[in-house]
C-alpha cells in the first residue's frame, strides 16, 4: 500500500512534538526543583540575618544567643573591647591575645583547652563566642536587651546585670556553634565544665570537679 503522501512529515511532527513537550517536562521539573533549593538557601540566609541582627541574645541555638557580641562591631563595642567579639571573627580557646579569652579565669580556660582539644579529636570546632566582658560592656548587653525585649525583667532571662555577670569573672564563657554545645554539653562533666542555664545551651561555667556529674541547669539566668 501506498503511504499516502505528507504522511511522514507528519509522524515526524508527532514525534518532534512529543519530545519537545517531554522536554518542556523535565525543564519544568527542573525549574522547580531549582526554586525550592533556592528558597530553602533563602529561608537560611533569612534565619542567619535573623541570628546576625539579633542584640537580645534569644536563645536560639548557639550562635543565636550570641548575636550580641557576634554583632558587636555594628554597635558600640569594637572587636576586642571590653571583651566584644566582633561579626565573622572566630576565637578558639587558644587564642593568646583576644582579651574576651586571656582575661577567663585559669582553671576555666585550662578546663577549656581541654575540651577544645578533645572536640577536635571528635571532629567538632569549638569556638569561645563569648568570655570575659568588661562592667562597660555587660551593661551594653544588658541594655540592648531591654530595648529588644521591652523590659529589665524579661531582658534579665538572658543577661545578668553587671553586678551578678560571671562574665565580669572571668567565670563563664559562651560557646558556638551549636554542634559544639552539644558536643560540650554531653562531654563537657569530664573537664568540669557545664551547662548553667536552660535556656541556654551555649553558656558554660566551671561548676565540677572534672569527671563529676553536672547540677541540673538553672531555668535562666534569674535563677
Amino acid at each position: 500500500m501506498t503511504e499516502p503522501q505528507g504522511a511522514e512529515t507528519v509522524g515526524t511532527a508527532g514525534q518532534d512534538g512529543r519530545r519537545g513537550r517531554a522536554a518542556a517536562r523535565r525543564r519544568g521539573r527542573h525549574a522547580l526543583v531549582f526554586g525550592i533549593v533556592a528558597a530553602l538557601v533563602a529561608m537560611g540566609m533569612a534565619w542567619w540575618a535573623v541570628v546576625s541582627a539579633d542584640d537580645g541574645q534569644l536563645g536560639m541555638g548557639g550562635f543565636g544567643v550570641l548575636a550580641a557580641d557576634r554583632g558587636a562591631s555594628k554597635g558600640k563595642q569594637a572587636d576586642g573591647e571590653g571583651g566584644a567579639i566582633g561579626s565573622g571573627r572566630q576565637v578558639t580557646p587558644f587564642d593568646i591575645y583576644h582579651p574576651a579569652v586571656t582575661r577567663l579565669d585559669p582553671a576555666l580556660l585550662t578546663a577549656l583547652r581541654a575540651a577544645g582539644t578533645a572536640a577536635t579529636e571528635d571532629g567538632i570546632d569549638l569556638f569561645i563566642t563569648s568570655g570575659w566582658r568588661s562592667k562597660e560592656y555587660q551593661g551594653d548587653l544588658l541594655q540592648r536587651a531591654i530595648a529588644r525585649h521591652g523590659s529589665l525583667e524579661k531582658a534579665r532571662e538572658f543577661v545578668s546585670t553587671p553586678e551578678k555577670s560571671a562574665h565580669m569573672t572571668g567565670n563563664a564563657v559562651e560557646i558556638g556553634p551549636p554542634d559544639a554545645d552539644g558536643w560540650l554539653i554531653r562531654k563537657g562533666s569530664a573537664f568540669g565544665l557545664c551547662q548553667k542555664y536552660a535556656n541556654e545551651m551555649w553558656h558554660f561555667e566551671l561548676l565540677i570537679e572534672p569527671g563529676g556529674s553536672c547540677p541540673a541547669p538553672l531555668p535562666d539566668a534569674v535563677g
